[in-house]
Protein backbone atom coordinates (compact mmCIF):
# COMPACT_ATOMS: atom_id res chain seq x y z
CA UNK A 1 0.00 0.00 0.00
CA UNK A 2 2.99 2.67 1.24
CA UNK A 3 1.95 6.31 1.79
CA UNK A 4 1.68 9.23 -0.34
CA UNK A 5 3.48 12.83 0.76
CA UNK A 6 1.98 16.45 -0.92
CA UNK A 7 5.07 18.27 -1.73
CA UNK A 8 3.93 21.91 -2.64
CA UNK A 9 7.69 23.93 -1.65
CA UNK A 10 10.92 22.28 -1.03
CA UNK A 11 9.35 18.92 -1.35
CA UNK A 12 8.65 19.44 -5.02
CA UNK A 13 12.13 20.03 -6.07
CA UNK A 14 14.33 18.51 -3.14
CA UNK A 15 12.13 15.24 -1.80
CA UNK A 16 15.11 14.01 -0.04
CA UNK A 17 13.24 10.25 -0.31
CA UNK A 18 12.39 7.45 -2.70
CA UNK A 19 9.54 7.39 -4.64
CA UNK A 20 7.67 5.24 -6.51
CA UNK A 21 5.64 7.31 -8.63
CA UNK A 22 4.37 11.30 -8.78
CA UNK A 23 1.41 12.72 -9.71
CA UNK A 24 -0.17 16.31 -9.96
CA UNK A 25 -2.47 16.47 -7.15
CA UNK A 26 -4.44 19.99 -4.99
CA UNK A 27 -5.37 20.42 -1.30
CA UNK A 28 -8.47 22.53 -0.63
CA UNK A 29 -8.39 24.45 2.42
CA UNK A 30 -5.08 25.76 2.08
CA UNK A 31 -3.02 28.10 0.82
CA UNK A 32 1.11 28.09 -0.13
CA UNK A 33 2.58 30.99 1.34
CA UNK A 34 5.45 32.02 2.64
CA UNK A 35 4.00 32.46 6.03
CA UNK A 36 7.19 30.80 8.21
CA UNK A 37 9.80 32.34 9.35
CA UNK A 38 12.79 30.54 9.10
CA UNK A 39 15.99 30.44 11.21
CA UNK A 40 17.42 27.18 10.49
CA UNK A 41 17.21 25.66 6.69
CA UNK A 42 16.72 29.58 5.07
CA UNK A 43 17.48 32.28 7.62
CA UNK A 44 19.34 32.27 10.99
CA UNK A 45 17.74 33.45 14.02
CA UNK A 46 19.46 37.02 14.17
CA UNK A 47 18.56 37.38 10.36
CA UNK A 48 15.40 34.59 9.86
CA UNK A 49 14.62 34.14 6.06
CA UNK A 50 11.03 32.41 5.17
CA UNK A 51 10.06 29.55 4.18
CA UNK A 52 6.70 27.95 2.15
CA UNK A 53 3.75 26.49 4.29
CA UNK A 54 0.71 25.38 4.02
CA UNK A 55 -1.64 28.14 5.38
CA UNK A 56 -5.70 27.52 6.16
CA UNK A 57 -7.32 29.51 4.66
CA UNK A 58 -11.42 28.77 3.58
CA UNK A 59 -11.58 28.55 -0.01
CA UNK A 60 -8.20 28.26 -0.79
CA UNK A 61 -6.64 25.53 -2.92
CA UNK A 62 -2.66 24.75 -3.08
CA UNK A 63 -1.69 23.09 -6.19
CA UNK A 64 1.46 20.62 -6.25
CA UNK A 65 2.68 17.16 -6.28
CA UNK A 66 1.76 13.75 -4.70
CA UNK A 67 4.94 11.59 -4.08
CA UNK A 68 4.09 7.63 -3.83
CA UNK A 69 6.29 5.90 -1.12
CA UNK A 70 6.41 2.47 -1.00
CA UNK A 71 5.54 0.06 2.00
CA UNK A 72 9.09 -1.08 2.75
CA UNK A 73 10.61 2.79 2.55
CA UNK A 74 7.21 4.63 4.23
CA UNK A 75 8.82 4.30 7.89
CA UNK A 76 12.12 5.70 6.46
CA UNK A 77 10.85 8.15 4.70
CA UNK A 78 8.44 9.39 7.41
CA UNK A 79 11.53 9.23 9.68
CA UNK A 80 13.28 11.58 7.00
CA UNK A 81 10.24 14.34 6.66
CA UNK A 82 9.45 14.41 10.56
CA UNK A 83 13.88 15.49 10.76
CA UNK A 84 13.49 17.84 8.10
CA UNK A 85 10.13 19.34 8.51
CA UNK A 86 9.38 19.01 11.86
CA UNK A 87 12.85 21.26 13.29
CA UNK A 88 11.25 23.71 15.20
CA UNK A 89 7.59 22.76 15.58
CA UNK A 90 6.59 25.52 13.80
CA UNK A 91 4.65 22.91 10.80
CA UNK A 92 2.43 20.31 11.81
CA UNK A 93 2.18 16.94 10.30
CA UNK A 94 -1.32 15.90 8.96
CA UNK A 95 -3.08 13.28 6.69
CA UNK A 96 -5.14 15.40 4.10
CA UNK A 97 -7.49 14.57 1.68
CA UNK A 98 -5.78 15.63 -2.17
CA UNK A 99 -7.45 15.34 -5.23
CA UNK A 100 -5.23 14.69 -8.25
CA UNK A 101 -6.29 15.94 -12.08
CA UNK A 102 -8.37 12.90 -12.64
CA UNK A 103 -11.05 13.59 -9.69
CA UNK A 104 -9.59 10.82 -8.06
CA UNK A 105 -9.28 11.43 -4.02
CA UNK A 106 -6.81 9.77 -2.27
CA UNK A 107 -5.21 10.40 1.86
CA UNK A 108 -1.62 11.93 1.63
CA UNK A 109 0.96 13.16 4.76
CA UNK A 110 0.86 17.04 4.40
CA UNK A 111 2.83 19.52 6.15
CA UNK A 112 1.09 22.42 7.61
CA UNK A 113 1.45 25.80 9.73
CA UNK A 114 0.75 25.74 13.01
CA UNK A 115 -0.66 29.15 13.16
CA UNK A 116 -0.58 29.72 16.85
CA UNK A 117 3.91 29.27 16.66
CA UNK A 118 5.74 32.23 17.43
CA UNK A 119 7.47 31.81 13.54
CA UNK A 120 4.10 32.13 11.70
CA UNK A 121 3.96 35.38 9.74
CA UNK A 122 1.27 35.42 7.35
CA UNK A 123 0.51 39.33 7.36
CA UNK A 124 4.11 40.25 5.73
CA UNK A 125 3.12 41.93 1.91
CA UNK A 126 5.03 40.58 -0.88
CA UNK A 127 7.43 43.18 -0.67
CA UNK A 128 8.51 42.61 2.89
CA UNK A 129 8.50 39.26 1.52
CA UNK A 130 10.79 39.91 -1.25
CA UNK A 131 12.91 41.96 1.08
CA UNK A 132 13.67 39.28 3.44
CA UNK A 133 13.98 36.29 0.63
CA UNK A 134 16.68 38.52 -0.64
CA UNK A 135 18.50 38.88 2.13
CA UNK A 136 18.40 35.81 4.11
CA UNK A 137 20.63 32.85 4.17
CA UNK A 138 20.30 29.97 6.59
CA UNK A 139 21.87 26.67 7.14
CA UNK A 140 20.76 25.38 3.56
CA UNK A 141 22.07 28.30 1.53
CA UNK A 142 20.21 31.62 0.38
CA UNK A 143 16.54 32.22 0.94
CA UNK A 144 16.60 33.50 -3.11
CA UNK A 145 17.38 30.06 -4.10
CA UNK A 146 14.45 28.05 -2.57
CA UNK A 147 12.26 30.37 -3.65
CA UNK A 148 13.74 30.46 -7.48
CA UNK A 149 14.14 26.57 -7.50
CA UNK A 150 10.23 26.53 -6.21
CA UNK A 151 9.09 28.95 -8.71
CA UNK A 152 10.98 27.02 -11.75
CA UNK A 153 9.64 23.32 -10.55
CA UNK A 154 6.07 24.89 -10.36
CA UNK A 155 6.53 25.93 -13.83
CA UNK A 156 7.84 22.64 -15.55
CA UNK A 157 4.75 21.22 -13.63
CA UNK A 158 2.61 23.99 -15.68
CA UNK A 159 1.22 24.81 -12.12
CA UNK A 160 0.82 28.84 -12.37
CA UNK A 161 1.44 30.72 -8.66
CA UNK A 162 1.44 34.31 -8.98
CA UNK A 163 3.07 36.16 -5.95
CA UNK A 164 5.24 33.39 -6.22
CA UNK A 165 6.48 34.20 -9.96
CA UNK A 166 6.01 38.24 -8.57
CA UNK A 167 8.41 37.42 -5.88
CA UNK A 168 11.21 35.59 -8.09
CA UNK A 169 11.05 38.41 -10.60
CA UNK A 170 11.29 40.96 -7.57
CA UNK A 171 13.58 39.50 -5.42
CA UNK A 172 15.92 39.26 -9.32
CA UNK A 173 15.42 42.50 -9.58
CA UNK A 174 16.64 43.50 -5.39
CA UNK A 175 19.42 41.20 -5.60
CA UNK A 176 20.59 42.56 -8.93
CA UNK A 177 20.69 46.31 -7.51
CA UNK A 178 22.43 44.63 -4.71
CA UNK A 179 25.06 43.14 -6.77
CA UNK A 180 25.38 46.13 -9.33
CA UNK A 181 25.97 48.32 -6.70
CA UNK A 182 29.20 46.42 -5.07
Amino acid sequence: MGLWVFGYGSLLWNPGFPFTETKLARLDGYRRSFCMSSIHHRGTVENPGLVLALDKVKGAVCNGLAFHVSEDDTAQTLAYLRERELISSAYVEVTETLMDTRGRTFEAVAYIIDQNHEQYCADLSLERQATIIANAVGGRGHNAEYLHNTVEKLKALGISDTDLTWLDKEVRRIMGAYFDSR
